[in-house]
């Protein structure tokens, strides 16, 4: 029985270090081959000459992500080693936490363009390749938990909502061409990690842990799977459900103020669940109080 991915093309983005490297590993062990694409040229040189020494094919690419020409390079140049694309990861990231009232437009811009814009257009240029092979593929993006809110990622919490949006809508549109999107959210303690609040009291979570679930998503094996997100890493596998609609209030001929005052708090703050990425209870149920409120509270107390 021949191996999972064998004759598989892969492409993995931010492959020289942590989770990407992980992918690669694990890529190659299940019979693909990689291209391992990073700015950090000695971190995807060392990475290709450990993958190559261990009977694995793998090249390097040095591409930028953050840009459209970049990403157009980085397939071509794929396609002219390998001569297809069948698998194209997309991991690649930056963070540059801030919280809200300090972040500049600057590392907002950075981060959007890394995460969102590189995301798409790496994924562009790999379907139209896939599209013109005929044969399929898979895309598989990178979104985080930051997605339900994380304090001081305004930014990446933004660019990892809309890959998990550009997930589910490419793979309505891309089904038909037979192509699966799909998307992990990875637990791991990475150089990236170390910037989260409270990160020195975390567990150590090994970044080549999320490849098992990456390679098996990537292979034929899961072709009934498209448009998912999965929490992956550590001891998990977790079915990141889409946004939908929760408890609804209906009221023939739509809805007043005075209807929205007499009924809304008696039915809807029980429905206000953990918030933010760490899941910690509805902090807000006794109201958020206004800097000079909170100052008379005080005296008063």
């Amino acid at each position: 029985m021949g191996k999972l991915l064998e004759g598989k093309i892969a492409v993995v983005t931010g492959a020289g270090k942590g989770i990407g490297k992980g992918h690669c590993e694990h890529l190659l062990k299940n019979g693909a081959s990689v291209v391992v694409n990073d700015i950090d040229r000695e971190a995807a040189d060392l990475l290709v000459e450990q993958l190559v020494s261990s009977g694995g094919r793998a090249v390097a690419n040095y591409a930028d992500i953050g840009s459209r020409e970049g990403c157009a390079e980085l397939v071509e140049s794929c396609c002219a080693h390998y001569g297809r694309i069948d698998i194209l990861i997309n991991n690649a990231g930056v963070v540059r936490d801030k919280s809200f009232l300090k972040l500049n437009d600057d590392d907002f811009e950075l981060v959007w363009r890394v995460h969102v814009m590189g995301t798409f257009w790496c994924s562009q240029h790999a379907a139209r390749k896939m599209v013109e092979q005929g044969d399929g593929g898979a895309i598989l993006n990178t979104t985080s938990g930051a997605q339900f809110g994380n304090f001081g990622q305004t930014n990446y919490s933004a660019a990892k909502g809309a890959i998990s949006s550009m997930t589910y809508t490419w793979a309505i549109e891309l089904a038909r061409k037979g192509i699966r999107v799909n998307a992990i959210g990875p637990l791991a303690t990475t150089h990236m990690s170390a910037t989260y609040k409270d990160a020195d009291n975390m567990p150590y979570f090994d970044p080549a842990a999320n490849g098992p679930m990456v390679c098996w998503l990537c292979s034929d094996e899961a072709d009934a799977i498209s448009g998912q997100v999965f929490g992956t890493g550590g001891e998990r596998i977790s079915h990141m459900v889409q946004p939908h609609y929760g408890k609804t209030l209906t009221r023939e001929g739509g809805w007043e103020i005075e209807d929205i005052r007499k009924h809304f708090l008696q039915h809807m703050p029980a429905e206000f669940g953990p918030f933010g990425v760490l899941g910690k209870p509805y902090p807000f149920h006794d109201g958020i109080q206004s800097i000079a409120a909170q100052a008379a509270t005080e005296q008063g107390s």
